[in-house]
């Protein structure tokens, strides 16, 4: 037996992206699998069709018979409303949905009877690894957006000596230091600038060490659940306010990080803080597509702040997209590994990865809380 896979072409604007690369669909087919593209859909990502034809994946430039009768949907960014409901009920459809702010679209996967497997709900746990789609795409975020604040500074990032003297390594800070973060420091220390990293969770401290870089302690610890940092207290806020403020007034570049999945992305900066910046001085928000870290960011925007170069990126790992489109198929290689076997697509609902990645199944919403933002009540297991 073999399952149809149906691999979508992204169609937001900043998306460049594809679910699933040539040579991770060779290995995908080994599972019992007929692969689909979208005619085209890897192209933006440097993948070609004719990359596709050797890899023996097949193309259809009509969407609609795409899915009509594929087992399995692959998508980068959550597909349309009208491109769900042509799925047929009992498909499984394996994206990135954030949820909350998808409404409709749940509710569509929920009518459909589709069983969705959300990349952003896999468990952060040792075992799903190589199945976190949000940490391999992070990673390459965080290299980028150094390089990204560079090209907007006024002055370069390493040291230099030249016949007339030497020129200051510039001062680099990173707020956030999880895989992003810890990213973006590596990545600016390999280009020779003074780094510095913030985190509320202090653990991190050995973690920014480790790739070069200055820890800033404010003595506050602020470790949450499930790997993300908690909210602070007022009187915690004041205080690592009133240190982080010198260390961001000595600043040439500010990378923040800090984000949580479906919700609005924590003020790091304020208008004050930004206001004593040095001129030129450069901050790269990638929070910016949940709210922006920073007072004043505009999502997919660089714009001028008192003295400061703001940057709102909102799909840094679109900018990398050969290099991101391979990492997520291997993630998603690494999920379907777990539920297709010989040509034979069966989750096992007992799993802690397959329970805590599903969002929709047979008719429900199977997310506690999702369904709880939906539809007001608390979910039944899948």
């Amino acid at each position: 037996m073999t399952v149809k896979i149906a691999i979508l072409k992204e169609t937001q604007p900043d998306e460049r992206r594809v679910a699933m690369i040539p040579a991770v669909a060779q290995r995908i087919a080994k599972l019992g699998a007929n692969l689909v593209l979208e005619q085209g859909a890897g192209s933006a990502a440097t993948y070609t069709d004719d990359a596709y034809t050797k890899a023996e994946v097949t193309q259809e430039p009509d969407i609609g018979k795409l899915v009509a009768d594929a087992d399995i949907v692959l998508s980068v960014q959550p597909p349309s409303v009208e491109t769900v409901k042509q799925m047929k009920p009992g498909a499984l459809l394996v994206s990135f949905i954030y949820a909350q702010t998808q409404p409709d679209l749940v509710k569509a996967l929920r009518d459909g009877k589709i069983t969705t497997f959300a990349m952003e709900l896999i468990p952060r746990i040792s075992r799903a690894q190589a199945m976190d789609a949000l940490s391999s795409q992070a990673a390459l975020a965080g290299y980028y957006a150094p390089l990204l604040g560079s090209v907007h500074m006024q002055k370069i990032l390493p040291m230099m000596t030249t016949a007339v003297g030497s020129l200051r390594a510039a001062r680099v800070l990173v707020m956030g230091l999880g895989v992003a973060g810890l990213q973006a420091l590596a990545t600016a220390r390999r280009l020779g600038a003074v780094c510095e990293g913030y985190d509320v969770r202090p653990e991190t401290k050995e973690e920014a060490e480790s790739v070069g870089a200055k820890f800033v302690d404010t003595g506050i610890d602020a470790r949450g659940a499930g790997g993300y940092a908690r909210e602070l207290t007022a009187d915690e806020k004041a205080k690592v306010r009133a240190t982080l403020s010198q260390h961001i007034a000595q600043a040439d570049l500010i990378i923040t990080t800090a984000a949580v999945p479906g919700r609005k992305a924590p003020r790091l900066i304020d208008a004050e803080q930004l206001a004593a910046m040095k001129e030129g001085s450069v901050v790269v928000d990638m929070g910016a597509p949940n709210g922006g870290n920073c007072e004043g960011t505009k999502a997919g925007e660089t714009i001028k702040v008192g003295p400061v170069v703001m940057v709102g990126p909102t799909n840094l790992p679109s900018s990398l997209a050969a290099q991101a489109s391979e990492l997520y198929a291997k993630n998603i290689y690494n999920l379907l590994e777990q539920v297709l076997h010989d040509g034979v697509l069966k989750p096992d609902f007992t799993d802690e990865v397959i329970t805590g990645t599903t969002l929709t199944h047979d008719g429900k919403i199977t997310n506690a809380a999702i369904q709880t933002v939906i539809e007001g009540t608390p979910a039944e297991k899948a």
